[in-house]
């Protein structure tokens, strides 16, 4: 705590020791109010600017230390100077002073507070920012809810001081005036009870429910101003209750729950059941990376007592395989299955029409209409592909389209070079390499794998450079060039131009959104590299949703999962009740190898959060299973709040690290920290005691060293 801090506190607690320490708490009571009454009104008489300076000064330090006794000082604002001047002062120094009090809260509390509860805090202030002017004005206006609580807790969020001083003002405007009125006929109280009546009570929550009201009348009027340009199209009847358009993860989860749920839906796909995870992405890279990483191992078999050998395969057998592997999952997600769940399948391209309807151009020819109450858009995204000079004349591939066009090589690419050092180009690069391919990886960042911790990005390199990938970073794609058939990548680095030779371009340097081509455009729907949603996931129109990469922020097939149960339910109950999306513990995987996995917090992130965290670290090299398995290496790193095992985060490096994660997936959702899963049996011998041995190192390092000392001491007596 620093010097000012301090200070503070000390002024604080004086302030507060010194009411109860002098019984200040006597001169805050009805009985002495009314007994003082004369004398009062004698001051008033003869120093009126001096006893409403006095008055003013002492209400606005009772409400800023949140001392007991502000009702009497408000009824006393009533008793000597009337229910003018006495609302007048009562309502700026109540309101002054409580800024103080959320002010002092903020400047003493919100540190440590944000320090423990960081990422809930998170979650509160962006709601604070949106509407926490309202709810504090709904706070106000009920005087049910302590005031004094209201200022600190209200201290401990990013809502503006100057928010909070005007929205304080006039929303106890209400509640002061019931009260300065009271003191104005101070002779017939006999007790405070008669000012907070169970009516007048009720009146307060009829008119804190005021605010709830005009807000859903706002809503109303929001809506109907939104779709106001589309009143004359409404349809009386729908032909279904919910269209989702786009049948990849986000999309065939949307059916199938309204399907579930015995709505009527249609999903509209216009390319491939199953979408980018099934054809181009999750399935056919990890079928790839099983067959490069078996290459690896024969190459390497001495480290398993066997003879190393060089693998020998049919580059189209790898590539076929591949193949095969979409065709054994494709049922999942394929029409008959979904036919057979009770939703309408139709392949073709949507477009929106109005906010109800769309459009499908039908793959098998014609067009057909149908209206919706409610449209999910799930249309994925699609690779990026950087605008280089002269990258259409030398050819490149996507992770979209690598799997149809190597699927044509005989053999893998002599030289392959990767743009981008992500997860995919990480991933690729490296099997390409194990199968034989010279890879160059070319990365504009310092390093690869930007968004994990330095160590991380270090181990990462080094897996791939000992697979053979050349890894450049720090070196900036120019231009490329066809010269007498041979083809280059001009990069720039250092300031010098460098030529890269190659026979295969793989552009692997992110996706984005499919925003355009089924009409957001005609509707205005807002689109900024995604969709724009609010927490419900609903767009500007409350009936069009909108989940998965096509809304962001990540694109993991499994939060396209996630947010498909938010839109699903809310497009098909939300008049009953809405469920904002939650963000809270999104995990995530490269299946480098070894694998990089990830849930929470690292510590870059929590460093640019200044987040306090504390790390325990440990080494998958000294784990069993690990050294039977030659898997020795790796670790798992825990970011916990500091002296609590409250995890913040949990980044594993190693081999089947993805499939580790879930039990801290499982522990951050339900809030089971590192003792819970220290004091769980784990099977012998497994990957998974590491994540036991990782908490109990963190228990190691809490150990209570003067009560083991006393124990020591015991146990030395016993002996004698």
């Amino acid at each position: 705590m620093n010097l000012r801090k301090l200070l503070l506190l000390v002024a604080v607690v004086l302030g507060i020791v010194a009411f109860f320490a002098f019984d200040l708490g006597r001169f805050f009571s009805l009985e002495f109010l009314q007994q003082s009454q004369a004398r009062f009104a004698e001051l008033r008489a003869q120093q009126p600017l001096a006893l409403a300076a006095g008055y003013f000064l002492i209400y606005v330090a009772v409400t800023a230390l949140s001392l007991p006794g502000a009702t009497i000082v408000t009824l006393a604002g009533g008793a000597i100077f009337g229910l003018g001047w006495g609302l007048l002062l009562v309502s700026f120094a109540s309101s002054i002073g409580a800024t103080l009090a959320f002010l002092t809260a903020r400047f003493l509390l919100r540190d440590s507070v944000q320090g423990r509860f960081g990422q809930r805090l998170a979650e509160v202030d962006k709601g604070i920012q949106k509407d926490g002017a309202f709810y504090l004005f709904t706070l106000r206006l009920i005087p049910v809810v302590p005031f004094f609580v209201i200022n600190l807790l209200m201290g401990l969020t990013t809502m503006k001081a100057w928010t909070f001083y005007w929205v304080s003002q006039i929303g106890m405007l209400a509640g002061t005036a019931v009260y300065v009125n009271a003191g104005t006929q101070l002779g017939q109280l006999t007790s405070l009870k008669g000012i907070v009546s169970p009516g007048l009570l009720g009146s307060f929550v009829l008119l804190g429910l005021f605010p709830l009201v005009a807000r859903k009348v706002v809503e109303m009027v929001q809506k109907r101003k939104v779709y106001a340009k589309w009143a004359g199209v409404r349809p009386k009847a729908f032909d279904r209750n919910l269209i989702v358009i786009g049948a990849g993860a986000g999309g065939l989860v949307s059916a199938y729950i309204a399907a579930a749920v015995k709505a009527k839906v249609t999903l509209i796909e216009a390319h491939k059941m199953g979408g980018d995870c099934l054809n181009y992405g999750c399935v056919p890279s990890k079928a790839l990376i099983r067959s490069a990483k078996l290459a690896h191992q024969m190459r390497h078999a001495s480290h398993y007592g066997l003879s190393d050998a060089a693998p020998t395969f049919s580059f189209k057998a790898v590539m076929q395989r591949i193949h095969d592997v979409i065709a054994a999952i494709e049922p999942h997600d394929s029409v008959e299955r979904y036919t057979c769940l009770g939703v309408e399948v139709l392949q073709g391209y949507a477009k929106l029409v109005n906010p109800w309807t769309v459009e499908i151009a039908l793959n098998s020819g014609g067009t057909q209409r149908l209206t919706a109450r409610s449209i999910v858009i799930a249309a994925g995204a699609r690779p990026f592909v950087p605008p280089l000079p002269g990258l259409d004349a030398v050819g490149y591939v996507t992770s979209d389209t690598l799997w149809d066009a190597f699927a044509k090589l005989d053999e893998v690419p002599r030289r392959l070079v990767v743009l981008g050092g992500g997860p995919i180009g990480c991933e690729l690069a490296q099997s390409f390499a194990r199968l034989g391919a010279a890879v160059t990886q070319v990365e504009m960042a310092p390093r690869i794998m930007i968004r994990e911790d330095e160590e991380v990005s270090a181990l990462a390199r080094a897996s791939l450079e000992a697979d053979g990938v050349a890894v450049l970073t720090g070196h900036k794609a120019l231009r490329c060039e066809l010269v007498n058939g041979e083809k280059t990548l001009v990069v720039e680095h250092g300031g010098a131009e460098k030529r890269i030779a190659f026979d295969q371009l793989l552009c692997a340097v992110g996706r984005v959104a499919r925003l355009t081509g089924y009409g957001l455009e005609d509707l205005g729907i807002p689109t900024n590299r995604t969709v724009e949603t609010n927490e419900y996931l609903q767009t500007i129109y409350p009936n069009i949703y909108a989940a998965g990469d096509v809304a962001g922020p990540f694109q993991f097939t499994h939060t396209a999962a996630h947010q498909a149960w938010y839109a699903a339910v809310n497009a098909l109950f939300g008049d009953f009740k809405k469920f904002k999306a939650d963000y809270s513990v999104i995990p995530w995987a490269t299946f480098i190898d070894p694998e990089v996995a990830r849930v929470g917090l690292n510590e870059q992130e929590a460093t640019e959060k200044k987040i306090p965290y504390e790390v325990t670290k440990y080494g998958i090299d000294d784990l069993d299973r690990a050294i039977a398995d030659s898997e020795a290496h790796g670790f798992v790193k825990v970011l916990t709040v500091p002296g609590k095992d409250r995890i913040l985060g949990v980044t594993i490096v190693g081999t089947h690290a993805a499939d580790l994660l879930a039990e801290y997936v499982l522990a951050m959702k339900h809030g089971l920290g590192l003792n819970k899963i220290l004091g769980t049996i784990h099977t012998y011998p497994t990957l998974a005691e590491a994540n036991k041995y990782a908490a109990g190192e963190w228990k190691r390092a809490h150990q209570p060293h003067a009560l083991l000392a006393w124990v020591k001491r015991y146990h030395d007596w016993k002996r004698t």
